[in-house]
């Protein structure tokens, strides 16, 4: 369904539950169609809290020093600059 911009503003309601039931609308400037109203789309999925629960627990010496340089030399293999 077309319709022109004076009759969209006097009719949004029925025009956005025809769009909402699957009917392209196309609202028109002077018979020039310039806009369609599109339903949108559900969110593709809710984020879950507690996702990474599952996930390994990190040491409680993960930032020490001696860690630290133990990641730096295997990374670089064994040569410091």
């Amino acid at each position: 369904m077309q319709v022109n911009m004076l009759d969209a503003k006097n009719q949004l309601s029925r025009l956005v539950q025809a769009a909402l039931a699957g009917e392209e609308v196309v609202i028109a400037n002077n018979g020039v169609p310039m806009v369609r109203l599109v339903k949108v789309g559900a969110p593709e999925r809710r984020r879950a809290p507690g996702a990474w629960a599952a996930l390994p627990r990190a040491d409680t010496d993960w930032d020490a020093l001696a860690t630290n340089a133990a990641i730096a030399d295997a990374l670089s293999g064994g040569e410091m600059p």
